[in-house]
């Protein structure tokens, strides 16, 4: 029989904490029904807190080497934003305004003891997944604008007040702006807001838009967790294997039958690659081709060909080829591709063009193709883009 899981209505947003259950509730109660499931605001988590490190002291670990370190100011007239990082000198703090800025400090706990005496009550979760300790200090109106993280974190008020807004919305909007260094939303609709005293502490999962002001200046200690990318994973398990297997470990095609088309990466060859990387037998047919025609086409030595120092235009490629030219494969161009639902993949060097067929081969078998008629404009633009990538030259000549 299935278990059932609470309804999300039912779960309070809201718990008051205490000395013996900083979470307001059992750690086993907190994993089940909010880690990466919901926000949790804890009012009292840290009964009569005070913040283990002073300000001053924050300020004067910002200013030593190694010390990962941002000082972020928002000009709130003209909705600009200004990021510096450390190491600083201390000189620069005497240099901020009296308001909208905040400093950033990272991995407070492998510096302080005090600060990371804090981690003791995160001892229900594996210590392999807590990263640092982060403190923020800053002046009314600081902060870092709305964004989202994708790792859980635990906001803990340590000096002050600071407003938080979240949505809980599933639906938000998690486009970035472009005009700012920092991640942020391009739009943010709370659907919660809270003012968090010394003690209180707000949970949130990965995933959940959050935007913090401070309200006079104030102090917050965020505990985050490591929760590394797939793409982090990945590549890293890919340099330890790489690292430990044997070079006469190799592709292999003791099977292989006479090509039927030049260039072609059929199913066959793709069924040898899922043999030679077990892993990759996860990969959807579609993703592992991508990776592979971009891989084998890659030249081992250096040289690669290079865009032209001045582009082509498809005036004038339309011209040479309604002329009669065709085009000549660069001769570190390795060529081949994927036959797709419609069309073909090319690739060459490593790069992926959509292309027909017909054209996917040709370019593969032969070094020289000319055209008995005009291309069609499908043609063309693969054209175009394959002369301004340096992957072919316009070769003058009849056509055939």
């Amino acid at each position: 029989m299935a278990i059932p899981t609470p309804s999300r209505k039912a779960l309070p947003l809201e718990v008051r904490g205490s000395a013996s259950q900083p979470l307001g509730m059992s750690a086993t109660q907190f994993l089940r029904d909010y880690w990466q499931k919901r926000p949790l605001l804890i009012r009292n988590a840290f009964p009569d807190f005070v913040a283990p490190i002073e300000p001053d002291d924050l300020a004067g670990l910002a200013c030593e080497e190694g010390v990962l370190a941002r000082l972020i100011v928002h000009d709130e007239k003209r909705d600009r934003w200004t990021v510096k990082t450390g190491p600083f000198d201390e000189a620069q703090f005497g240099k901020t305004p009296k308001r909208d800025w905040t400093l950033l400090v990272q991995d407070v706990d492998k510096w302080d003891p005090d600060v990371a005496a804090l981690l003791d009550t995160f001892a229900f979760l594996p210590s392999w997944r807590v990263d640092d300790v982060m403190i923020s200090y800053a002046e009314d109106g600081g902060g870092v604008g709305a964004h989202v993280d994708q790792y859980d974190v635990f906001l803990l008020q340590g000096l002050g007040q600071r407003h938080w807004a979240i949505s809980d919305d599933p639906d938000a909007p998690l486009d970035f702006r472009d005009d700012v260094e920092l991640k942020q939303l391009k739009t943010f609709e709370p659907t919660h807001e809270w003012l968090l005293e010394p003690g209180d502490m707000l949970y949130l999962p990965p995933g959940v838009p959050h935007d913090g002001v401070a309200v006079g200046n104030c102090m917050t200690l965020s505990v985050g967790m490591r929760a590394p990318s797939q793409a982090e994973l990945t590549g890293d398990l890919a340099d330890f294997l790489a690292e430990r297997m044997p070079d006469e470990l190799r592709y292999t095609d003791p099977d292989l039958a006479p090509a039927k088309r030049a260039g072609e990466i059929d199913a066959a060859a793709l069924n040898r690659v899922r043999q030679a990387l077990p892993f990759a037998a996860a990969l959807d047919r579609d993703l592992l081709a991508d990776w592979f025609g971009r891989f084998i086409t890659r030249y081992r030595s250096a040289q690669e060909p290079v865009a032209p120092p001045k582009p082509t235009t498809l005036a004038a490629l339309e011209k040479a080829l309604d002329g009669g030219a065709g085009v000549t494969r660069h001769p570190y161009a390795r060529v081949a591709w994927v036959r797709g639902r419609k069309d073909a993949t090319l690739f060459v060097s490593g790069h992926a063009y959509a292309c027909p067929v017909d054209l996917a081969e040709r370019l593969a078998a032969e070094r020289d193709v000319a055209f008995e008629h005009p291309p069609g404009a499908v043609e063309k633009a693969l054209l175009l883009a394959l002369v301004n990538d340096g992957m072919v030259a316009v070769r003058k000549g009849r056509r055939r």
